[in-house]
C-alpha cells in the first residue's frame, strides 16, 4: 500500500474496498475535517469535560449541557451528511459505518453520538408501534441541524456486564405509556432527545429475561423535563461526547417490542454499537500509524530519518499489516450485520454467525488499537507524552475502546456462549473455508472443539487463549479474502 494513501481515510477505504458509495460526499466530509474539523476537535479535547447548567436564571431545572458553539458545528455536520438517515434511505448500514470510519479517524469520541443515535433509530423503527414511530422516527431522520440525537442507556451503578442482576430501574404501565423510575450510571450522550433504556416491569423475573426495552423522550408531553442529569463524568478520553448520571423520576416511556423479548432487543442494540466500536478502533489505528510515520520521516537521528532505520521500518510494515487484518475483520462484521439487521427474534443462522464475528472483532480490534496507540507514542519519544502535541490523546481515546459496549471478558464469554448454544464456530469455519489456509483452519478448529468439551470452569479459564487464536485466524483469513475480492 502506498504510504500516502494511509494519510487519507477515504483513500484507505477505497484501497481496501475498491469503491465507495457516494464517494464525493465522503471526500467533502474529509475535506471539512482537514480544513475545519481537526482544529475544533483538538480544542474540544483540550478544554476537557463540558459543564452542566442545571437551572435557568429563574431557578427552573433545565439540565443543559454547555459546549462551545464550535462543538455543535462539528457534531451537526455528521448528522447532516447522513450518520443516521443514510441507513434508512439506502436500506443498508454500510454508508453509516463508512461515515463512522471517517469520523473516528479524526475524532473517535465524536463517533459515539452518531453510533448511539443509530442504535436508537433502528429499534424504534423495528419495534415501536405505529403511533410512536410516526411521532419520533422522522425527527431522527432529518437531514438538517434539527435532527434529534439518540442514546442507549443500559448500565447502572452495579456494572454493565451482568444486566440481569444490576438493572433496578422499574417500569409501570400508565395508560398509553409507561412510567420509569431508577437511574443510569453511564449515560453516554446525555442530553439526547431520545434514549432506549433497559428497565424491569414490576413482577417480571429477577434475571436478564425479565428486562424490557423502552423509548425515553427528553421531554414529557407537557414540555417539562422527562429525565434529569445528576452530573457529568470527567473521563480519560472521548471528551467529545458527554457521559452523565441520569435519574428517572416517573419518566414517560414507550415499550419497544414484546416485553418478554427485551433482552434480545437490548443485545441487538449493543451489537450495532459493538460493530461501530470495531470500525472506530481500526480508524484510530490508521490515524496513529499516520501520525507515527509522519513524525518518523521528519525526525533525524544518527544522520537519517528514523523511519529509515531498519528496526522502525520493520515495525511500521508490521503495523500496516495488522491494520489491514483488523480492518478486514471489522468490515466483515459490518457486512454480516448488514445482512441481518432487519431480523427479529427468532434469529437465523446468519445472525448467530454475525454475533460470533462481532465478539471476535470487538475483542481483537480494540486491543489492536490500544497497542498501536502505545507504539505511536513510543515512536514520538518524549514528545508523545506531552498534551500540547496531541499524541497522548490517541492513547487516551484508545483505552476506552476495550471497555465500551462490553469488556474483553464479556466478548469472550458471549462468544463462547454463541459457540456452545448455536454452534456459531461451525458456521464461522464454513464461512471462512474457501479462503483459509487449510492447516491453520484444521488446527484452529481442533483447538475450539477441545475447548468446548472441557468442564464449565476449565472452559472459561482457558477460553481467552483459544478465542485470541480464533480472532487472529479470522482476521488473517478475511484480509486474504478482502485483497482477493477488492476491485482496485
Amino acid at each position: 500500500m502506498d504510504p500516502e494513501s494511509l494519510k487519507s481515510p477515504t483513500a484507505f477505504l477505497k484501497n481496501m474496498l475498491g469503491k465507495l458509495p457516494d464517494e464525493a460526499a465522503f471526500l467533502d466530509y474529509e475535506t471539512w475535517w482537514e480544513t475545519e474539523g481537526k482544529a475544533i476537535s483538538a480544542s474540544i479535547d483540550q478544554a476537557g469535560t463540558p459543564w452542566l447548567r442545571m437551572f435557568d436564571v429563574f431557578g427552573k431545572r433545565v439540565d443543559e449541557i454547555v459546549y462551545s458553539p464550535a462543538y455543535w458545528t462539528m457534531l451537526k455536520n455528521g448528522y447532516r451528511i447522513g450518520a443516521v438517515w443514510r441507513a434508512f434511505e439506502n436500506s443498508s448500514l454500510v454508508p453509516s459505518y463508512l461515515l463512522g470510519y471517517l469520523t473516528a479517524f479524526y475524532d473517535t469520541g465524536l463517533y459515539c453520538p452518531y453510533t448511539v443515535s443509530l442504535s436508537t433509530a433502528i429499534p424504534l423503527s423495528k419495534y415501536g408501534d405505529d403511533q410512536v414511530k410516526k411521532r419520533f422516527l422522522p425527527m431522527m431522520l432529518r437531514k438538517d441541524d434539527t435532527a434529534w440525537q439518540g442514546a442507549t442507556w443500559m448500565t447502572e451503578a452495579g456494572g454493565g456486564s451482568d444486566l440481569g442482576a444490576w438493572v433496578e430501574t422499574t417500569a409501570d404501565q400508565a395508560g398509553n405509556h409507561w412510567v420509569l423510575n431508577g437511574e443510569k450510571y453511564f449515560a453516554s450522550n446525555a442530553g439526547a432527545e431520545l434514549a432506549v433504556v433497559a428497565a424491569r416491569i414490576r413482577g417480571a423475573p429477577p434475571d436478564v429475561h425479565g428486562l424490557s426495552l423502552f423509548l425515553l423522550p427528553r421531554y414529557r408531553q407537557d414540555g417539562s423535563l422527562n429525565y434529569f442529569i445528576r452530573r457529568l463524568k470527567d473521563k480519560i478520553g472521548t471528551r467529545s461526547v458527554p457521559t452523565g448520571e441520569v435519574e428517572l423520576r416517573d419518566s414517560q416511556a414507550y415499550l419497544l417490542g414484546k416485553a418478554e423479548q427485551g433482552v434480545y432487543l437490548i443485545l441487538e442494540t449493543l451489537n450495532i454499537s459493538r460493530t461501530a466500536n470495531c470500525i472506530g478502533s481500526v480508524a484510530l489505528m490508521q490515524r496513529v500509524i499516520v501520525e507515527a510515520i509522519t513524525f518518523a520521516q521528519k525526525r533525524i537521528a544518527f544522520g537519517k530519518p528514523v523511519s529509515e532505520h531498519p528496526l522502525l521500518r520493520r515495525q511500521i510494515e508490521e503495523r500496516v499489516y495488522q491494520l489491514k487484518e483488523a480492518f478486514a475483520l471489522a468490515w466483515e462484521t459490518v457486512r454480516l450485520l448488514d445482512r441481518v439487521w432487519q431480523e427479529t427474534p427468532r434469529y437465523s443462522e446468519s445472525y448467530h454467525l454475525f454475533r460470533l464475528v462481532a465478539h471476535l472483532a470487538k475483542y481483537w480490534t480494540a486491543e489492536q488499537a490500544v497497542q498501536t496507540a502505545k507504539w505511536a507514542m513510543e515512536v514520538h519519544g518524549g514528545m508523545g507524552v506531552l498534551a500540547e502535541y496531541g499524541v497522548e490523546r490517541w492513547l487516551r481515546e484508545a483505552m476506552i475502546l476495550p471497555i465500551w459496549e462490553g469488556t474483553p471478558h464479556r466478548q469472550i464469554l458471549d462468544g463462547l456462549e454463541a459457540m456452545q448454544r448455536k454452534q456459531a464456530h461451525e458456521l464461522l469455519f464454513r464461512h471462512l473455508a474457501a479462503d483459509a489456509a487449510p492447516q491453520a483452519l484444521e488446527e484452529t478448529a481442533a483447538q475450539v472443539e477441545a475447548l468446548l468439551v472441557l468442564t464449565e470452569e476449565e472452559r472459561e479459564a482457558q477460553a481467552e487463549t483459544v478465542f485470541r487464536r480464533l480472532a487472529a485466524f479470522s482476521a488473517e483469513t478475511l484480509k486474504r479474502r478482502l485483497e482477493k475480492n477488492s476491485d482496485p
